[in-house]
């Protein structure tokens, strides 16, 4: 069964539940800022690994002490799903081990 793009409201009723994620020209997108390069590096990692699980991946971008993520469903059009949110609140889970703000 295809996934299906979330409404406006939708959406906007998803990230009053993950603060610190936003959507920007139909991505999902969150930054994070760790303690160090090594912590941020540990945690791009931890997310390649639940993104593998998934079957479902995003754009990650490491910095020297950053991590930023942006994801959408290309079997959708390019547009946020569910499965977006899914990843999301995986991650927001890891987040704390790595001590990310």
């Amino acid at each position: 069964m295809p996934v299906e793009p979330l409404s406006l409201k939708e959406i906007e009723d998803r990230l009053a539940e993950l603060p610190g994620w936003a959507v920007d020209d139909d991505r999902l997108t969150r930054s994070y800022r760790l303690g160090s390069h090594f912590a941020a590096t540990a945690m791009v990692i931890h997310i390649a690994q639940v993104q593998d699980e998934l079957d479902h991946h995003s754009d990650l971008t490491l910095g020297y002490n950053t991590v930023s993520l942006s994801v959408n469903t290309h079997s959708a059009g390019g547009k946020v799903t569910e499965l977006d949110f899914g990843l999301a609140q995986r991650v927001e889970e890891l987040a704390p081990a790595h001590g990310a703000h």
